[in-house]
């Protein structure tokens, strides 16, 4: 550990913010790899006189900051964690960095399973670090899920995930592409989720250098018009949701029009677009029969 006065962090933060960035990420640099929280630091600036203790010198996170500020590289992979909902999870370049408005994936299902105390059989497809699968594992104690992933290296992250934020064994996880997984549960599902590579080819060529040059490929390119997993996805459901079961899509801002006619036309009902914080039609979700 190393000891420095809370006025020279404070001031070593305003010259990085200086170089660019922003508050929020800097935050989490200094915590993941600091070991000195923004809550705590707060709390400690109330008198600058004060010492704290950091796991890194301040050199070593300011070459850190700027590999982040100047190679587009995203911190949470420099940093090897993101905060995502209240769960602290890892990741790697072989996963999806899982975003803020994924969250409200989980509120859909709140409002639609109103009673934490339900025996759900629930289901991920394309799990990558786990995000989702382990929020509603933890939220619903009393349901199993079942989570996918195409890459034997995302759950192995997904897995350690998992046993690092619960105690519980609810939640298991298959390699597979999709459905294929899950032929032994036919007819079984409550709930399916899925945020499937959605980003149309030519939108991908276009992306922000942090987001092509270093996520994965698998999880954002979703074909030429975007819809090719979630077409596939939409059209097995059906075999594997029981009667009034719900499916869960996240979409791209343009697409929910397009995935409420796929769910229409595979039989499915209550069909709604959900917007996200933004108003983006992020969501797009229906119940089979």
């Amino acid at each position: 550990m190393l000891c420095i006065s809370v006025n020279d962090l404070l001031c070593w933060k305003k010259k990085q913010l200086a170089k660019g960035g922003d508050i929020q990420t800097l935050a989490l640099l200094l915590e993941s790899i600091g070991g000195i929280s923004n809550s705590d630091l707060n709390l400690l600036s109330i008198n600058h006189k004060e010492n704290l203790y950091l796991k890194k010198n301040l050199e070593h996170l300011e070459l850190i900051w700027e590999d982040h500020l100047f190679n587009s590289s995203p911190m949470q992979y420099l940093c090897g964690i993101t905060f995502w909902r209240d769960l602290k999870l890892e990741v790697t370049d072989k996963v999806l960095i899982p975003r803020p408005e994924t969250e409200l994936i989980v509120d859909i299902v709140f409002n639609i399973f109103r009673k934490k105390s339900e025996k759900l059989f629930f289901a991920e497809l394309g799990t990558g670090s786990g995000a989702i699968s382990i929020a509603l594992a933890l939220a619903y104690p009393f349901s199993e899920g079942v989570a996918t992933d195409i890459d034997q290296d995302a759950l192995a992250i997904a897995t350690k995930n998992f046993i690092n934020s619960s105690k519980q064994s609810n939640l298991q996880f298959y390699c597979g592409n999709w459905w294929s997984p899950f032929e032994s549960f036919k007819g079984k599902l409550d709930l399916a989720i899925s945020n499937p590579p959605y980003i149309p080819r030519d939108t991908y060529e276009k992306l922000p250098k942090e987001v092509k040059n270093y996520e994965p490929k698998i999880a954002l390119l979703g074909g030429e018009d975007g819809l090719k997993h979630i077409r596939e996805i939409i059209e097995k459901a059906p075999l594997f949701l029981k009667e009034n079961g719900w499916l869960i899509l996240e979409n791209h801002f343009d697409q929910g029009e397009k995935v409420k006619q796929l769910l229409i036309k595979n039989k499915f009902t209550s069909i709604e677009i959900v917007k996200d914080l933004s108003g983006i039609g992020r969501f797009t979700i229906g119940r089979y029969k």
